[in-house]
């Protein structure tokens, strides 16, 4: 399940495809060619579980005259696994055994079939002795997880490869593994560990196999966008050499990064609705689609609000490119939200910036912990008590 350099793994492009297949908003036209392509691959991988999951799912139709030839290959295939799982065993070494179980877990990583495949890559594991050989087991645990958005899996699969990387390790894996887990982040909507790991992972990016190097910077420049300060976003993203050389092929994101940094921001309004499409049919950012819209106005009105004790509304529609009644809606949201700290005088048309200084915020950050310390303390009591 190893995608050549350059490529990403077929299953992954596959489950993308079902997630647009799925999806609401891509048009009936393009869900015909999606189904036939969908169709194709599992047929030419004999994915029969998965195809009996689609059928189920009414998203294929289900024809015995596919369905039984794949079976009947899967079954030829196994057989042929097992005798040089025997083979091996009978004859030859310890490293030919754990490979004649690796190839068995590829089989039904390849077929889809999740649980043999993870129950046959602990069989594998227990024939391994070396880390680097572990590790790589866990990257193939990965991906299914991500293949089936199993973030469970995920998460244990993560926590087992940083204790192996205690025993060893070699610093490609470790690098690969960032990604990985930046991923993950940013699926369970960390936004600001996801940007921390992707940064780190700029100049040593080899995980292809789980998206191209365009897809990389998209994402780290969307989670860096709502995490970082502004110096450092100019210092890490702006102004990054790796980023510079691959932001111009990705639709809007240049304007929407620099804009946002050079404060035009009729120019990010425009280039935030031209990315909205492709946040939107991401299979990682889609169920972040709301909170991350949120996320990225916050920042922006906060932004303008920064420079100013008060200003007029009509000028901040003006600097946005939006009507005042938009601006008074959108910021009286924000505002109730706890999101922006400013209130609107509307008689004047007026809005005054209230920012909290830094002391007492923490003050007040403090006092809300410590009432969170001490209720907890005194549920424990009760339940000791008991």
């Amino acid at each position: 399940m190893e995608g050549q350099e350059g490529t990403q793994l077929p299953q992954l492009v596959l489950a993308h495809k079902l997630f647009l297949l799925r999806h609401p908003d891509v048009q009936d036209i393009e869900k015909v060619q999606l189904k036939d392509e969908v169709f194709t691959f599992v047929k030419a991988n004999d994915m029969a579980p998965l195809y009996e999951t689609l059928v189920a799912d009414s998203v294929l139709d289900m024809d015995r005259s596919v369905l039984d030839p794949m079976r009947a290959k899967i079954d030829e295939e196994q057989k042929k696994l097992d005798e040089k799982i025997a083979d091996a065993e009978e004859n030859l070494g310890e490293s030919e055994v754990r490979e004649a179980h690796l190839a068995k877990s590829l089989f039904f990583i390849r077929i889809s079939d999740k649980e043999k495949a993870l129950e046959q890559l602990k069989v594998t594991e227990s024939k391994t002795v070396a880390v680097g050989q572990k590790m790589d087991l866990v990257f193939y645990t990965l991906q299914l997880g991500f293949l089936y958005m199993d973030f469970d899996l995920i998460s244990k699969s993560i926590d087992k490869a940083k204790n192996l990387f205690e025993e060893g390790g070699d610093w490609e894996r470790k690098n690969r593994l960032k990604v990985y887990e930046g991923l993950y982040c940013m699926s369970t909507r960390n936004f600001k560990k996801a940007a921390t790991l992707f940064l780190d992972s700029i100049s040593t990016f080899t995980t292809y196999e789980l998206f191209p190097y365009d897809t990389f910077i998209f994402y780290t420049v969307l989670t860096s966008i709502i995490t970082l300060d502004r110096v450092s976003l100019k210092q890490k993203v702006v102004d990054a050499p790796e980023i510079l050389a691959v932001i111009g092929k990705i639709p809007y994101l240049s304007e929407f990064l620099n804009s946002l940094y050079d404060c035009q921001y009729k120019s990010f309004f425009k280039a935030f609705a031209g990315l909205t499409e492709q946040i939107k049919l991401d299979r990682y950012l889609h169920p972040h689609f709301r909170y991350y819209m949120r996320e990225v106005r916050t920042v922006v009105y906060s932004q303008f609000l920064e420079s100013y004790k008060s200003v007029t509304i009509e000028a901040m529609a003006k600097a946005f490119g939006v009507t005042v009644d938009f601006i008074d809606v959108e910021l009286s949201r924000f505002i109730a939200a706890g999101k922006l700290h400013c209130k609107i005088d509307k008689v004047a048309g007026v809005l005054e910036t209230n920012r909290p200084d830094a002391k007492n915020a923490l003050y007040q950050a403090t006092i809300k912990q410590g009432d969170f310390l001490l209720n907890r303390i005194q549920k424990l009591s009760r339940v000791i008590d008991l």
